[in-house]
Formats: C-alpha cells, structure tokens, sequence
C-alpha cells in the first residue's frame, strides 16, 4: 500500500517536472534569443562600419537596438548597450562610419554580458 502512494507521489511530481520546466523555460529562451540577435547584428553594425559603410552600420545597430528593447530584461549591460546602439545609428545616419564602429563594438561588448 505504501509503495503505491509513493509510486503515485513520484509519477505526479515526475510529470508536474516533465510539464512545468519547458513551461518556465521557454520565457527564458525567448529573451535569450533577442539578446542573441542584438548581438549578432551589433557585431555586424561594427563590421560593416570598419569597411567605411555608415549606411548598412546603421541598418544592423537599428535593428540590434529592436531586439535589446525587446529583451524586457533589467540589466547594467543592456542598458549600456542600448546607449551605444543609440549612438551608433547617430553617427552613422551622420555618416561617421569610425564612429558607429566604435559603438557597436561597444554595444556588442555590453551585450554578450548581458546573462
């Protein structure tokens, strides 16, 4: 008798686990993969920039900019990358190329930090 209660204990709570961990998890993969993303299209912002293309620095530090607001996380590092991905669209929809590099390699930075 008792080894049937503890058989029922053990399914139910190995079936709340097999149920509640992807539940609570896929919140944490979605901000995951914004963050990701801001990454990935700052390192492209500073790649671009470095060979002088202001315009498509700013099309990728934009679109990094989206995806870190999206994340929804409160984060020193995310913040300070927001700043430089601010920034960076600034200075290239001015044409300062060096300058948009230099932030998004700073966004980038921050970014990849941010946990």
């Amino acid at each position: 008798m008792m080894s049937r209660i503890v058989r029922s204990t053990m399914l139910v709570f190995g079936l709340s686990a097999l149920i509640g961990v992807p539940v609570l998890s896929s919140s944490a993969f979605a901000g995951n993969k914004h963050m990701s993303e801001a990454v990935e299209h700052a390192q492209g912002a500073a790649s671009h920039g470095k060979e002088g293309h202001a315009d498509a620095c700013v099309e990728h530090a934009s679109e990094a900019l989206k995806h870190a607001q999206a994340a929804g996380m409160k984060n020193p590092h995310l913040d300070e990358g927001v700043k430089h991905l601010t920034e960076a669209v600034k200075h290239g929809k001015a044409g300062h190329a060096d300058a948009c590099t230099e932030h998004a390699n700073g966004a980038a930075m921050h970014l990849s930090e941010v946990k």
